[in-house]
């Protein structure tokens, strides 16, 4: 008798599922082998994947046998530090038997029960759909609001401030435990969530009172001297950037809020992309009224609107959404031009690089990031970009490659 086969026989029936349909267990030999074929791309390089797949089936079952047995534990994440467009961001990575139990978890019990409880327009980690998918649909409701109203409107552009760092872990469980799936699943979730929280022992306890109202900073909280974290108090909220159950649960955490601004406020033009979003209406009162129940609303899930980023434009300026510049014309064309810091970032990471890559590899990197961005730079901005690109790279063959690395 299989590991499977005598979980079963142990724990009885899982919630919502057929037995016979393997895909659907957490557990099984098969799924988690097909997990680790693609946990492993983009890392094959790295030691402890090669370790891993060394004794892949041996490795697998005891995942299988532990999980069955409810006694698998969660390696500790290697945390590092990212900056991105100009942001500074803390990622967490995990380890490649995690990350195989993830994808399980994830790619075969999450989300085809996450699904049905999403809009259409929420576009941000589901597999079809992506930034170019959200910007098409941009694209589609300008352009209906145009033949409708023309270009005299509003948008209500609003954006959660700090999102992953303030989901509540209690309002996320009371949402998983919802959904049609079993209790290994869930049990696996809480155990992720449990190494997600955050240790405040260096609060005073009315701060500690009060900590789940105030919006949590990861990147001050890792100014907070190491020697005051004793584990005395712990703040169950903040999900770790670059675990996939935080991308299911970025998804998932206000769908109550897209469904009360979709049915109840019946906003037709309205998209969301991870904790960015906006709603397209001819009238500004109404998206002033609205943006005050979607706050009081956003309140309940225990998230807060950024009052920097959140505001109402005219349609006919100049506004940004998703790294894009936008405007709608008199004429119903719409206007889409790159960030300029954009440019900016992308001609200081090349000069960087120019002293670390060959010459094809610095080429490569560049088309890779012109052929997503050409559409929205200028003729003298794509001019710019192809002048630079062409003398680092002449540069590099003039004078020869320095390299920093081994």
């Amino acid at each position: 008798m299989s590991i499977r086969d005598n979980a079963i026989k142990a724990k009885g029936d899982v919630t919502g599922y057929d037995h016979c349909d393997y895909q659907h267990q957490i557990y099984n030999e098969d799924a988690l082998l097909r997990a680790f074929l693609i946990a492993k791309r983009g890392s094959d390089w790295k030691r402890s994947v090669q370790v891993f797949e060394n004794d892949l089936s041996v490795e697998i079952a005891e995942i299988a046998e532990q999980i069955a047995n409810y006694t698998y534990k969660l390696k500790p994440n290697t945390n590092f530090e990212l900056k991105e467009r100009g942001k500074t961001r803390w990622i967490s990575g995990e380890h490649i038997s995690d990350r195989v139990v993830k994808h399980v978890l994830c790619d075969d019990v999450l989300m085809p029960a996450v699904l049905p409880k999403l809009i259409y327009d929420n576009s941000a980690s589901i597999k079809g759909r992506g930034i170019d998918f959200a910007r098409r649909r941009l694209l589609v409701m300008l352009r209906k609001y145009y033949r409708r109203y023309g270009n005299d409107g509003y948008i209500l552009l609003m954006d959660y401030s700090k999102y992953y760092d303030n989901i509540r872990h209690d309002k996320l469980m009371d949402i998983f435990r919802s959904l049609p799936i079993d209790e290994t699943s869930l049990w696996l979730i809480e155990q992720s969530l449990k190494r997600d929280e955050i240790d405040v022992s260096y609060m005073t306890d009315e701060q500690y009172a009060h900590c789940m109202d105030e919006v949590f900073d990861s990147l001050k909280y890792q100014l907070v001297d190491k020697s005051l974290l004793t584990g005395e108090k712990m703040m169950r909220k903040h999900l770790n950037i670059g675990d996939q159950l935080s991308q299911i649960a970025g998804i998932l955490y206000p769908y109550q809020v897209d469904n009360f601004i979709k049915i109840v406020l019946g906003c037709k033009y309205y998209l969301r992309y991870s904790d960015d979003s906006l709603i397209i209406h001819h009238d500004k009162d109404f998206l002033e009224n609205a943006l005050e129940q979607i706050r009081a609303k956003a309140t309940e899930e225990g998230l807060t609107l950024n009052p920097k980023k959140t505001r109402i434009v005219k349609l006919s300026s100049l506004w940004r959404f998703m790294q894009l510049q936008y405007s709608l014309t008199d004429t119903g064309r719409v206007i889409q031009k790159i960030n300029p810091k954009q440019l900016t970032r992308m001609r200081r990471k090349l000069k960087k690089l120019s002293h670390k890559l060959p010459a094809d590899e610095l080429t490569q990197l560049y088309n890779s990031w012109f052929k997503a961005h050409y559409k929205t730079m200028s003729k003298r901005q794509r001019a710019n970009m192809d002048n630079l690109i062409k003398e680092l790279t002449t540069k590099e063959k003039k004078h020869g490659i320095q390299r920093d690395f081994i």
